[in-house]
């Protein structure tokens, strides 16, 4: 018997790293039988270079460890075949873009701002983490092409995804499934590219990296009303804004126009973030580095351009340590979750993602009898 139902039970607790998805379902699991005390199990990685391969050894270990009447586990890693590859690309991968199916549940929402030095991209990464924490599956693409910073922000500046013959598998950073053209760019090398590959390289992300079923999927895009803006309105049509202000007046008057791109792309804005609020003192006065009333004056202008409610989802207090953490690779929300600032991005996360989502008009899967 080369599969014993019990091994198997405790080999399905066992997740790609990369995949999130059990071994079992995989078919990575090519043997599992118990001889005299011994479990000998054979796992098949991806491909032989397989950067999680020490984590898979462990984790299948300590799941078949636990099992009464296992004193030993005998682990073999081997490889799949060319064949076992393209059967399991084909299971997970399809050639159109998941998130742009009517029938998709995953919410995709993009976060914008009229110029950059907002801290737009500091917010998108704290958001991420912070949905992450709260048992969400998340996924974050670095859509600012030229100007990307999200690896480093989550502490995964050398990372690199690993690539299962055509198909990306993301590398994940504190619970969030993570891509950017920074991991494919050699020593911090400048992109230079036009609006037609600037599209393209928005449309390999979205359609040639797997990130399986995603409750949520962020994307961070550059400031201004530029070519990826254009672009993620026609490659993913029922995406929702965000737009990231400072308190600044002139500040909120640039941001305008980003929010009121939705105007032309029919996308919906669903909250003005304003970032670098006033700062708490020690002695518990506030200073108003950059002035107030951004964010409410940016809300009401979008309000009167769109037609719809647009709230202001919450200040952000000016915070050293929201600066620190990202220089540091571990977003505010993780390394000082009980800070004022960290406070604020949180319950903006859980006023994105806990809005109710109809089924109206979705297709269930229910054939009635």
């Amino acid at each position: 018997m080369t599969l014993e139902p019990r091994l198997l039970e405790a080999l399905a607790t066992v997740q790609d790293p990369e995949l999130r998805r059990p071994i079992t379902e995989l078919g990575m699991v090519e043997s599992a039988f118990l001889t005299d005390g011994t479990a000998q199990v054979k796992v098949l990685l991806t491909i032989a270079a397989c950067p999680m391969r020490s984590t898979i050894e462990a984790d299948v270990t300590a799941a078949l460890s636990t099992l009464p009447g296992v004193r030993e586990v005998d682990l073999t890693l081997g490889v799949m075949s060319p064949e076992q590859r393209a059967e399991l690309r084909e299971s997970l991968v399809s050639r159109s873009i998941p998130f742009s199916d009517p029938a998709s549940l995953t919410r995709v929402i993009a976060i914008a701002s009229g110029k950059g030095g907002v801290g737009k991209s500091t917010l998108t990464a704290n958001l991420a983490c912070a949905m992450a924490a709260d048992g969400l599956r998340v996924g974050l693409i670095d859509a600012d092409v030229h100007g990307f910073s999200i690896p480093g922000l989550l502490g995964i500046p050398e990372a690199r995804p690993t690539r299962v013959d055509e198909m990306i598998l993301p590398p994940v950073a504190h619970g969030v499934k993570v891509i950017s053209i920074g991991m494919f760019v050699p020593d911090n090398k400048p992109v230079i590219w036009r609006g037609p590959m600037l599209h393209r390289a928005l449309e390999q992300f979205l359609t040639d990296v797997h990130f399986g079923d995603l409750d949520v999927l962020l994307l961070d895009l550059p400031p201004g009303t530029g070519d990826i803006a254009i672009s993620v309105s026609q490659l993913l049509p029922g995406s929702e804004l965000v737009v990231v202000t400072t308190p600044q007046a002139a500040a909120a008057q640039v941001a305008e126009r980003a929010g009121s791109v939705a105007v032309q792309t029919g996308q919906k804005v669903v909250g003005v973030i304003e970032n670098m609020s006033a700062m708490v003192m020690p002695d518990g006065s506030t200073l108003e580095v950059f002035g107030s009333g951004g964010g409410a004056e940016l809300a009401g202008r979008l309000e009167l351009v769109l037609g719809t409610k647009v709230p202001l989802l919450g200040q952000v207090p000016l915070d050293p340590w929201l600066r620190s953490g990202g220089d540091a690779g571990v977003p505010l929300v993780l390394s000082h979750p009980s800070s004022l600032a960290a406070t604020s991005i949180v319950a903006m996360a859980r006023a994105l993602t806990h809005r109710p989502r109809g089924l109206a008009g979705m297709k269930l899967g229910v054939t009635p009898r």
